[in-house]
């Protein structure tokens, strides 16, 4: 029988299982070590440094999750050196690049025109559309770090506004490649990757063409990874989340059941999100299920049954537009058969609207010809 693996974790001692990371054996038991590139499920690379740790008898720190558990390790989380190391790290990121977040400026920059310099290459008087909910901005704040040299910041790249539901701001990019591990191992689209080399390194679709050109399929993973500005949807780009309510529910676009959550705002769905730790999809969602709302709260839903008379259409009650509809199915199927009639459902109404549509058809109308929009 293998002997017990153990280690030693502040002071804590740990059992593990071999294979596991520091990261996975301290998330395991409640002790957070921060981490920036970090996505559940995927390949460790340790890019963004965040989540480095200190091991005893090792001479450097090493990245917690891309360092697998050895028997017998001592590790200390927030030593001296490690908190140092995290704030050069924080700093560095954002140094970098337009993070107008509310942390502390220096008092010998020029902090106002900065911020409009980033409001004007924005196209908005607002904040960083991820302000308040921004994982760097959190560990700016946990860490007491204030960025500097903004004077010099200069985006290399233009923001991306041409697709209809994401918007690319490579300013704000801290190239922890989230994006490109949600895309390739989450989603395994293939649609993103790195690009280019040194100080001009960006994210890029094939060619780097802009996504409305690309392989993207826009499902939105690449967002929901990011933990900073630099993917946001469209529409909902500078909605705060402490703004809106999360209402959990199901998505109905198709029959396998993928948990999502409702953004809502004002009695309206602002955006919807995959919950991380909800079967079956676990977070991952289809360019539908993320980005198809916005029919929900449109002015041209019809709130009453129509039917037409002398090429007009009139309000109806709904007993007269049913009545209506009986009659003439019922003239049609006697006069030219169940067959010369047909039947076409929706991914916007409920799996049970579409099951009794179903029965429907082939039950009362005695007709096989049912089919779905999904197909067309």
């Amino acid at each position: 029988m293998d002997k017990e693996n153990t280690i030693v974790i502040n002071g804590n001692r740990l059992n593990f299982v071999r294979g596991e990371t520091i990261l996975d054996v301290a998330m395991k038991n409640n002790i957070e070590i921060p981490t920036l590139c970090h996505l559940k499920g995927t390949t460790p690379t340790g890019k963004c440094g965040v989540c480095v740790v200190q091991v005893a008898d090792k001479d450097e720190l090493v990245t917690a999750c891309s360092t697998q558990a050895e028997d017998g390790m001592t590790i200390l989380t927030e030593s001296s050196s490690v908190v140092t190391s995290r704030k050069q790290t924080i700093q560095k990121m954002l140094s970098i690049g337009n993070h107008n977040c509310a942390v502390r400026a220096s008092s010998k920059e020029n902090w106002t025109q900065y911020q409009l310099k980033v409001h004007q290459e924005d196209n908005s008087p607002e904040l960083c559309p991820a302000w308040g909910d921004c994982r760097l901005q959190d560990l700016a704040y946990r860490y007491q770090v204030t960025g500097g040299g903004y004077a010099n910041v200069k985006a290399l790249y233009p923001m991306e506004m041409a697709n209809p539901f994401i918007i690319r701001d490579f300013s704000r990019c801290i190239l922890c490649g989230r994006c490109v591990k949600a895309c390739n191992e989450v989603q395994v689209n293939n649609a993103i990757e790195f690009g280019y080399d040194g100080e001009k390194q960006k994210i890029i679709a094939r060619d780097d063409k802009p996504l409305k050109d690309s392989d993207c399929v826009f499902c939105g993973e690449c967002v929901q990874a990011c933990p900073v500005g630099a993917l946001v949807p469209k529409d909902s780009r500078f909605e705060r989340p402490w703004e809106m309510q999360k209402v959990r529910s199901t998505c109905s676009y198709c029959g396998v059941g993928c948990q999502i959550n409702f953004h809502v705002k004002d009695n309206r769905v602002i955006k919807i999100t995959g919950p991380d730790d909800a079967p079956p999809n676990y977070g991952r969602l289809c360019v539908k299920g993320r980005f198809g709302f916005d029919f929900i709260h449109s002015k041209d839903r019809l709130t009453t049954p129509l039917i037409k008379e002398n090429g007009k259409f009139r309000d109806a009650s709904w007993d007269e537009a049913l009545d209506l509809t009986a009659r003439r199915l019922s003239e049609i199927k006697k006069q030219h058969g169940a067959d010369s009639i047909g039947v076409l459902t929706s991914a916007r109404v409920t799996n049970e609207d579409n099951y009794a549509a179903m029965k429907f058809t082939r039950a009362v109308l005695k007709t096989n010809n049912i089919d779905h929009c999904a197909r067309l």
